[in-house]
């Protein structure tokens, strides 16, 4: 069977999770420095850990003989006159041992969040009882009537008196200011044309008047005389003309 395919077993040996968390309690027992390791240090100090733990009989995992092995390989690089190998190595443990220190800061936090003393259960599925049992006096179920009924009177448009004097407009016919005009020349005076025209009338009576007008004047009933300003312009009736 492959390797990889076999699951990934960690045992705690002597109060260390791993090589790594080994290394960080002796360079934290020591006062060092993580970024800028003594290897030969920390090697003489890991490997006397190694032999305490023989010396006790305890069974040490591959782990930390591999790990053994690696600083051992990257004292006897550091020892050779170019050395850039044994730095690379060693940036790359400094950089494994922040990444597992960062990682236990987290573990640690989340486990502050997390506990096996609470169990939950789903909600049990509960028939209600939908009879309405409450009791109400009179005074309340007329209260309630008469909101009920204002709600739906909120609901309703407008009525037409609400729009009075906003929108609603005067409808004036042409016809009815035909009359009005011709009772102006009933007598035959002539009427100036600006006098038909009363101040503060609705647009909708001034614009039936000039239609009026111009009507009487198409069948030939009344006559313009005057030029210039409307105020010079006078409307006179023609005599044959049949009211």
């Amino acid at each position: 069977m492959n390797r990889s395919e076999n699951p990934v077993l960690q045992y705690k040996v002597c109060d260390f999770e791993g090589p790594l968390d080994m290394l960080l309690q002796l360079i934290a027992k020591h006062k060092m420095d993580i970024c800028d390791i003594q290897i030969s240090a920390l090697l003489e100090q890991y490997m006397e850990q190694i032999q305490y733990m023989k010396g006790q009989e305890m069974e040490i995992s591959s782990e930390f003989l591999e790990m053994a092995s690696r600083l051992v390989y990257i004292k006897s690089v550091s020892l050779l006159p170019k050395h850039e190998e044994a730095e690379e190595l060693k940036k790359e443990l400094e950089g494994q041992l922040i990444e597992y220190q960062e990682c236990r800061k987290i573990a640690e936090q989340l486990a502050q969040m997390v506990t096996y003393d609470i169990f939950t259960k789903e909600p049990s599925k509960i028939k209600f009882d939908m009879t309405y049992t409450r009791t109400h006096q009179t005074e309340d179920i007329a209260k309630a009537y008469l909101m009920a009924v204002g709600r739906g009177k909120s609901k309703l448009p407008p009525p037409k008196e609400a729009f009075s004097g906003i929108v609603e407009k005067k409808i004036v016919s042409v016809s009815s200011r035909v009359v009005y005009v011709l009772r102006k020349l009933w007598d035959g005076t002539p009427v100036k044309y600006r006098s038909l025209f009363q101040d503060g009338s609705p647009k909708s009576e001034l614009v039936a008047t000039f239609l009026a007008v111009l009507e009487l004047i198409k069948n030939n009933r009344l006559y313009v005389d005057g030029d210039g300003d409307n105020a010079d312009i006078r409307l006179i009736r023609k005599e044959n003309s049949i009211e």
